[in-house]
């Protein structure tokens, strides 16, 4: 929940951004190795007066970048937000580090606590800043930033259970989507390529005899579960549409594969549909569950251990 400060415009274009993490709630005047003592309201005010000036400084300083928004990881307190204000420059207070670390990469800024030399520190840019209220919560966003592909998605749910399966989903599809970028191949979804693979499987149990058989037979209905589980998911008759898939492609309509979205579902070319997976999360997961079919089928005995004693001293 972050704002600008107060008086200040809720909106800003072309802005010039300064991403700081650096104390602006109060300058101490520092005297090591000695305590200050007054005996007068006089002197204490003459104290704040002395730390308020430090302060203005350092805001001078911070002006002298020639920038129109401030972002600070820390507090910023009524004294210099009043001074940014005058000077015409937007504030943002207690950024927390995860969020500053982010706007600095995509605003193409560096995070700086000194204020010595400006021409050292680079500064972040973007098209617009503004405030934005989603739901009850207000939030600033960076439009237009010089990375210029950075986003954001906001997540919104009833319950923290909601949020967290939320949360798991964007997670897992856009790791499925960064490594079909990485290897662009891809394999048609629906079941197709399921059904595909066990049709192979059922062509190649043909020149196999024995209990061979049985076991290739069965990694092919083992590929067939997978539709089957899209149509349960779905709450449609698994049954029915699996049949109808499994006699189109049997049929030589490679292509075919379960449409969800149809009302009682249906049969259509996946290819024209435009549903596709990754072929190297497809390829993992085939692997994956044959490796661990094949290693429970390698188990051919259970030694059981007698329970633990405890020996008395």
């Amino acid at each position: 929940d972050k704002k600008f400060g107060v008086n200040q415009p809720k909106r800003l274009e072309n802005a010039n951004i300064l991403v700081a993490n650096t104390a602006m709630d109060t300058d101490k005047v520092k005297i090591f190795g000695a305590r200050v003592k007054v005996d007068s309201t006089g002197k204490l005010a003459e104290l704040e007066k002395a730390e308020r000036e430090k302060m203005k400084q350092k805001v001078e300083r911070i002006k002298a970048h020639g920038i129109n928004c401030f972002v600070n990881r820390q507090l910023i307190y009524n004294w210099p937000e009043q001074l940014f204000s005058d000077a015409g420059i937007c504030s943002i207070e207690h950024a927390d580090f995860d969020g500053v670390e982010r706007l600095a990469l995509v605003t193409g800024a560096e995070i700086t606590s000194t204020f010595d030399h400006p021409e050292l520190v680079k500064l972040g840019h973007c098209d617009l800043i503004e405030e934005v209220i989603i739901g009850e919560d207000t939030l600033i966003r960076f439009s237009g930033v010089a990375a210029g592909k950075a986003c954001t998605v906001v997540l919104r749910g009833a319950t923290e259970q909601l949020l967290d399966e939320a949360e798991r989903s964007l997670h897992d599809a856009l790791a499925v989507l960064s490594q079909t970028v990485k290897f662009p191949k891809t394999t048609l979804g629906g079941g197709c390529a399921e059904m595909v693979m066990a049709k192979a499987v059922d062509q190649a149990a043909q020149n196999v005899a024995g209990k061979k058989a049985i076991a290739v037979d069965s990694f092919a209905k083992a590929l067939r579960q997978l539709p089957t589980i899209l149509a349960d998911n779905a709450g449609l008759d698994s049954a029915e549409l699996v049949s109808r898939l499994k006699n189109a492609v049997y049929s030589g309509m490679t292509n075919s594969g379960l449409d969800l979205l149809k009302p009682g579902g249906g049969i259509t070319d996946m290819r024209e549909l435009g549903v596709v997976e990754a072929y190297k999360l497809k390829h993992a997961v085939v692997s994956s569950a044959s490796e661990a079919a094949e290693l429970l089928l390698r188990v051919d005995n259970i030694i059981r251990a007698a329970p633990r004693r405890r020996e008395r001293m």
